[in-house]
């Protein structure tokens, strides 16, 4: 049984993240700005009250971890806005690398004493962060802090590695949630593969950027 916390876990992938993991048997940490029913009707732990932006707000959420080591760190909490070049909201933009890019940096950073050698940390990106997959364009804010945290993410991989902490980065492909409008692969099937990456990821693949599916992805 591995000890995890997941951040953004009040819905979506986040929530099916705690569902799939308590039902093998792994103790949950959910984390998130607030519970909803779904959320606290599992057999796991929530703190509440976290929002990933706030350095605050996250040295908080390292108080109540104190001396509590993790197996998985999975910062899955993220935000999407449309922009295009002709309806650019910068404020939108600068929340969305607030959130997705320093989110998981600030998050990470702050738990690092509840990390030890082969613990795992996995950052829920997107292959649209990809510089070489764009062929569409648009969605400035969410392309650019998710290009950001892939390159946070292989930082920490370097950074981590000699501790013995192995790091993933990680697309879910295009999941039904509230997020995408209910597009794309049911969260389920999205998350049986981000879990399977977890389990498999091993310190010589530290700093790889996955598809749930196995696929490695350009950057």
């Amino acid at each position: 049984m591995s000890k995890v916390l997941v951040t953004g876990a009040n819905r979506g992938i986040g929530l099916e993240l705690c569902r799939q993991l308590i039902d093998r048997g792994d103790e949950l940490i959910a984390v998130c700005r607030s519970a909803g029913d779904a959320l606290n009707s599992l057999d796991l732990r929530v703190i509440e009250g976290v929002d990933v932006s706030s350095g605050a707000s996250v040295s908080a959420l390292r108080d109540h971890l104190v001396n509590e080591r993790l197996d998985w760190l999975i910062n899955n909490a993220g935000i999407l806005a449309v922009e295009t070049l002709d309806s650019l909201d910068f404020e939108t933009i600068e929340q969305q690398f607030r959130v997705n890019a320093l989110g998981p940096l600030r998050v990470t950073a702050a738990l690092l004493s509840n990390l030890s050698s082969g613990s795992k940390v996995g950052i829920v990106t997107s292959r649209m962060g990809s510089i070489d997959d764009n062929t569409t364009g648009g969605y400035y804010g969410y392309r650019m802090s998710k290009a950001a945290v892939n390159m946070a993410g292989m930082n920490l991989a370097r950074d981590l590695k000699d501790q013995g902490i192995a790091v993933a980065l990680l697309h879910p492909g295009m999941v039904a949630t509230e997020m995408t409008g209910r597009q794309g692969i049911p969260p389920q099937q999205a998350v049986a593969g981000l879990i399977q990456r977890m389990d498999e990821l091993q310190l010589n693949q530290t700093g790889s950027f996955w598809h749930a599916n196995g696929e490695l992805l350009p950057w």
